[in-house]
């Protein structure tokens, strides 16, 4: 059997794949298993920052997997401190939390904002507002945050507690803030609801309601985070400082690794005991996100935002084009075409993109060559013209 025939003879029917078995590859160019070639504009939806092969990410890698793979979280090692380290000076943050992936790093953000609340004034002060057409997770508490009824179906009873406002509605919002609310759950920008920008007025607006009320803002950064979006976290975008942010993709380079970060006013509300995980901070996934969070420094979120501004100014002269929407290297294209039949007609003439609702969606890696740039993008001209 080939690799097709074995995926779908074994392999749980929940991924709509593209009709494509990719080999291998370097940097923003892959291969399949025939050798077409193909650029990459979706970096693993987000998650291989440096590309395929980044040969500092990989020694890195590889000089821990001579060390230790595993020991657990009843000991020390030096990568999962080191990570720590490096997220809280780039963020502002004090403490970390590591997990395994976005959804469990929404959890633990939601269950930690819960916690706060709890240990401040006791029960009914739990509930969280999230924002209509965000996305937080598969798991049935991060479905449940999840404000797109679509996800709500077949697999309640859903985790209580959760109430969608509309995006950018700072009335509505001020009315939802009651007082049995502990928390404002938000995506900067909403990923898989279609890339959609959160205004700048409405992320303040959520500071000065936390702000008055002793509401946490916890931020979900696990796409738009670590150099996405051309800060560091795209909150910093907004001039606002989360009590809580979730965060994963990009972070490891390609290595399953979350974590959640708590802010001044949360910081010791992780007690032994209260959370935990057994994979947790791996330290080689720890040490592959060291080699990548180190380099996301100014002059490399520099070259990112020069890299957003090239691809915008490209694709705005582009004829069928209706709008871009985004910041940074994630960015919603919507144009006259059907998003999904405009990512296959890509895939044929070799580029690969995503999409989300209605747009194309462009993720590649950071620090895609201009040459792979410039490449990628004529061929997304040619589909999106056609």
């Amino acid at each position: 059997m080939n690799t097709k025939e074995l995926d779908n003879e074994y392999i749980a029917h929940t991924y709509g794949r593209f009709d494509v078995v990719l080999k291998n590859g370097k940097g923003s160019t892959l291969y399949d298993e025939n050798g077409k070639k193909y650029i990459d504009f979706g970096s693993g939806i987000g998650v291989t920052a440096f590309g395929i092969g980044d040969e500092e990410w990989k020694n890195a890698v590889e000089e821990q997997l001579d060390k230790l793979q595993h020991v657990s979280n009843l000991y020390y090692t030096a990568p999962c401190a080191e990570l720590a380290k490096l997220l809280c000076k780039k963020s502002g943050m004090k403490k970390v939390f590591f997990a395994n992936s976005g959804a469990e790093a929404n959890e633990g953000a939601i269950k930690f904002a819960r916690k706060y609340s709890f240990d401040k004034y006791g029960e009914r002060r739990s509930t969280i507002i999230s924002l209509e057409n965000s996305f937080h997770g598969r798991t049935i508490t991060t479905l449940a945050a999840t404000g797109q009824d679509s996800f709500h179906t077949v697999f309640g009873p859903f985790t209580p507690g959760f109430k969608y406002c509309p995006a950018n509605d700072i009335d509505t919002l001020n009315k939802m803030a009651t007082d049995d609310v502990c928390a404002i759950m938000f995506e900067c920008v909403q990923g898989e609801g279609g890339i959609n920008n959160l205004d700048y007025a409405f992320v303040k607006a959520i500071e000065k309601i936390c702000n008055d009320k002793d509401i946490l803002m916890v931020v979900d950064e696990v796409q738009t985070g670590n150099g996405r979006t051309g800060k560091y976290f795209a909150y910093q975008n907004f001039d606002v400082t989360p009590d809580i942010v979730s965060t994963a993709k990009g972070m490891a380079g390609g290595l399953p690794m979350g974590a959640v970060l708590f802010g001044e006013k949360v910081k010791d509300t992780a007690t032994a005991g209260s959370h935990g995980s057994t994979f947790g901070g791996n330290p080689i996934c720890a040490a592959g996100a060291c080699s990548i969070v180190s380099r996301i420094d100014d002059a490399f979120l520099k070259e990112v935002n020069r890299k957003s501004e090239y691809i915008k100014s490209y694709l705005s002269k582009v004829k069928g084009v209706k709008s871009i929407s985004g910041m940074g290297l994630m960015l919603g294209i919507e144009t006259d075409k059907d998003a999904k039949d405009a990512a296959n007609e890509c895939l044929k003439k070799g580029l690969l993109v995503l999409t989300a609702k209605n747009k194309i969606r462009l993720l590649p890696a950071l620090n895609i060559s201009q040459a792979e740039l410039d490449e990628g993008l004529k061929i997304l001209k040619e589909v999106i013209e056609k």
